[in-house]
Parts: C-alpha cells; sequence; structure tokens
C-alpha cells in the first residue's frame, strides 16, 4: 500500500507569553497571516486554521498541514513572525494515510485580518 505523508504543526500558547498592546498584537496578526499566505503559494503549507481549545494546560491556538518532512516543517513555521515573537510555540508531528485518502484544493488564503 502507498501512503501519503504530511506533517502536522500546532500552535501552541507557550506559559509565559509576551504582553503585547492591541497594536503590536494586530502587527503580529497580520504578519502572520501573510506568512501563512507565502508558505500555501509556494505549494507548502496545504491547510491552516485557527483552534480554539481552552480544555487543557496547553492552548493549542491553530493547525497546519504541511507537505513537508517534520524538520522542514518546523524551519518554516519557525520563520512566523509570532513565532519569533514568542507569541507561539511549535508542535510538529509526522501524519501518515493511505495515499489519495484526502486531497486539498488550491485557495487563496487571507494575508491580514482585514482579508478575513
Amino acid at each position: 500500500m502507498d501512503f501519503d505523508r504530511y506533517t502536522v504543526v500546532l500552535l501552541v500558547t507557550p506559559d509565559d507569553p509576551p504582553r503585547l498592546s492591541e497594536f503590536e498584537a494586530d502587527r503580529l496578526q497580520d504578519a502572520h497571516l501573510s506568512h501563512l499566505a507565502d508558505l500555501h503559494d509556494r505549494g507548502v503549507l496545504l491547510a491552516a486554521g485557527p483552534l480554539d481549545d481552552q480544555s487543557g494546560s496547553r492552548h493549542f491556538r491553530g493547525l497546519s498541514i504541511l507537505r513537508c518532512e517534520r524538520e522542514e516543517a518546523l524551519r518554516l513555521k519557525g520563520e512566523d513572525p509570532a513565532v519569533r515573537a514568542g507569541v507561539f510555540e511549535l508542535v510538529a508531528m509526522p501524519w501518515m494515510l493511505p495515499a489519495g485518502a484526502v486531497h486539498f484544493t488550491p485557495t487563496t488564503f487571507p494575508r491580514s485580518t482585514r482579508d478575513v
């Protein structure tokens, strides 16, 4: 059997996130969205979106599915301005499933909160 291989990356709120002004938070959110759109345009980011999980000690904020190995996914997602600023930490897991089980349709990702 053939398998498709992806990497799932979770964005997690760190234990001690930085305190940001509303202006700084808005600026970082736009930079974060632009980074996701760039990865999608390059064909490596297949899907991404927010999560609203407040159930445990770690707050999962977003999920991305990338068409690359775990190390490359961490490198690419580590370039996200919100990750660099300490707003998010990354958890990456390889995901393997039977070939063709899921399909990702090209779409347009928003580049800022104005596009949402």
